[in-house]
């Protein structure tokens, strides 16, 4: 058995460890204590694996920091819906416009690319950060992609920094789930203890 590409692997994890902006984590949790105490909603959107954490993370903000927030993806009856009735390049924002914005509430974003218009890839995500931009909501964002739409056009983008082409997917999926994790363990938005 070779054990080379395992050792490699947590090489990687280090590498992006010592390389993440810790300062533009720090400003997130700044901005997200604002949202908390003028009691606004948090929406985090993700497709793919990335829908999974935004509902993990829907649970961590809600249960250990009490801010109310909300991952579309949660409602598959909702979701395939508006997929199979209005296509699902625009799921995310008419979502959001049945919640009604409100100019204290924040979208979080979840991508590994982030969206491209080009590529045509992650459409839905980028129709929902235009539609926040357009309300004057700030848009926050954890992706693995400096060309990405999100990253270009969120108020603060958090760059998962690529060591290894190969392990993007893998690698940024994995420090989603770290980052938000560093966020709600933070003191300043942390209000109630985990059991463990």
């Amino acid at each position: 058995m070779n054990i080379k590409f395992i050792y490699n692997y947590f090489i990687n994890v280090e590498n992006i460890s010592k390389l993440i902006n810790y300062e533009k984590i720090n400003k997130l949790v700044k901005e997200l204590t604002k949202l908390k105490k003028k009691k606004g909603r948090l929406f985090i959107l993700g497709v793919g694996g990335s829908a999974a954490n935004a509902s993990h993370a829907v649970n961590d903000f809600r249960k250990i920091c009490e801010i109310e927030a909300y991952a579309p993806t949660d409602n598959i009856s909702e979701l395939t819906a508006r997929t199979n009735d209005e296509g699902f390049e625009t799921i995310f924002e008419s979502w959001l416009k049945i919640s009604k914005l409100k100019s204290n509430d924040a979208l979080l974003i979840f991508s590994v690319g982030g969206g491209s218009k080009k590529k045509k890839l992650s459409i839905n995500l980028i129709n929902a950060v235009k539609y926040a931009i357009k309300k004057s909501i700030p848009v926050y964002s954890i992706v693995g992609n400096r060309n990405g739409y999100a990253y270009k056009y969120s108020t603060i983008s958090i760059l998962i920094p690529s060591v290894n082409k190969k392990l993007i997917t893998p690698l940024s999926e994995s420090f989603q789930s770290i980052i938000w994790h560093c966020i709600v363990s933070d003191k300043r938005l942390k209000k109630n203890n985990t059991k463990w």
